[in-house]
């Protein structure tokens, strides 16, 4: 990963930053010595990893919808970044189904609002538009998808994520092609993320620490469901490299590039479950008769991350027992000890960047 010095005293945004991967994000930038503003709704759950670990502190805060394309503008024209991270979006599949029409206003005419937004700076600007490993028409095979297959979606979430790949794509083509422009775009999928402070519903570690929180036992709904999980670091991690690379190499303008963990390290919604319990005492679980389930849910789902690895020398570096260690040592830390979490927060970015110069070099 190139230097992330860049980042200190850069002006940033970060759209979504009161969310999960937003907030983490959010943390690793002020780390890092960034002016960050960051733009978004109320944090969508209580508890939440943006309250809980006083990210607010030493940021711009400001509570905005994504929708609303002339304040939008006006914050973001006014900031004049050097780089913009968005993440804003309605990022729940089941939700998708109880108000579509939200979820695309939100994923695709936000995006577009953010697009409009940016063509009308006048400094130089970086921007990352993280969608998700969704976009992908998934017909659940074993097999990674790579940026150049088949976009597409079987539920509102998936479609919307897809259609905000193609707005990226045309614009680029439309507004943002000379080489003299000053915006460089380009748009990161990555796959299921895990890690400390997620309590949205409908995924399952926060649903299983609810329970087990409760001595209750865990409710799973594909129990043999295979997904890409990867640490929230990993996945933010290669946006910051992505922005980083944007902004010397012209040549990723446009580009799209998949994160996630290597396909030889995926394991299923059971064995994620069973390797929590190593971590956290007195687990219990047991599997919902599909005749209860909701909504569609794919089965198999897998990336496949060679460009990024080639192009920006980007690759996880932890290993899958890591990862769950560090999602359970986070929650076990805000049960234990509420007040103090974000002090947990800053220490596992601080480990974790250790282990990059480690590991990832050189």
């Amino acid at each position: 990963m190139k230097n992330l010095k860049i980042f200190r005293n850069s002006r940033v945004i970060v759209t979504g930053h009161t969310g999960f991967k937003g907030s983490w994000l959010t943390a690793w930038l002020k780390q890092l010595g960034a002016n960050v503003m960051g733009i978004s709704l109320d944090p969508p759950t209580y508890p939440s990893h943006f309250e809980a670990s006083k990210i607010n502190l030493g940021i711009k805060d400001v509570r905005l919808d994504i929708r609303n394309g002339a304040k939008l503008e006006k914050k973001i024209t006014a900031f004049k970044p050097n780089f913009v991270f968005h993440l804003a979006a309605q990022s729940l599949v089941g939700l998708s189904y109880k108000n579509p029409t939200t979820t695309w206003q939100t994923n695709v005419f936000g995006t577009l609002n953010i697009l409009e937004s940016i063509r009308k700076l006048k400094n130089v600007c970086n921007v990352v538009i993280i969608t998700s490993d969704k976009c992908y028409f998934n017909r659940e095979i074993h097999y990674g998808y790579k940026e150049t297959d088949i976009l597409g979606g079987k539920d509102p979430y998936s479609g919307s994520k897809a259609s905000a790949e193609l707005l990226v794509k045309s614009y680029i083509s439309s507004f943002f092609l000379s080489d003299k422009s000053k915006i460089r775009i380009a748009t990161a999928r990555a796959g299921n993320v895990i890690g400390g402070g997620d309590w949205a519903n409908n995924r399952i570690i926060p649903d299983c620490v609810r329970s087990w929180s409760k001595n209750k036992k865990a409710e799973l709904r594909n129990p043999n469901a295979t997904r890409p999980w990867q640490h929230v670091l990993e996945s933010v991690g290669g946006y910051l490299c992505l922005a980083v690379n944007l902004s010397f190499n012209k040549h990723l303008h446009g580009e799209a590039f998949n994160f996630g963990p290597n396909l030889s390290r995926e394991y299923s919604v059971l064995e994620l479950v069973k390797t929590m319990g190593v971590y956290w005492k007195n687990i219990s679980w047991k599997v919902i008769p599909k005749s209860r389930k909701k909504f569609y849910e794919s089965e198999l789902l897998r990336l496949n991350c060679n460009k990024a690895k080639k192009i920006l020398k980007w690759k996880n570096i932890l290993k899958f027992s890591e990862t769950v260690e560090m999602v359970a040592s986070w929650y076990r830390s805000y049960y234990d000890h509420p007040k103090n979490i974000d002090k947990i927060t800053r220490k596992q970015i601080r480990e974790y960047e250790k282990l990059l110069k480690k590991r990832l070099i050189k």
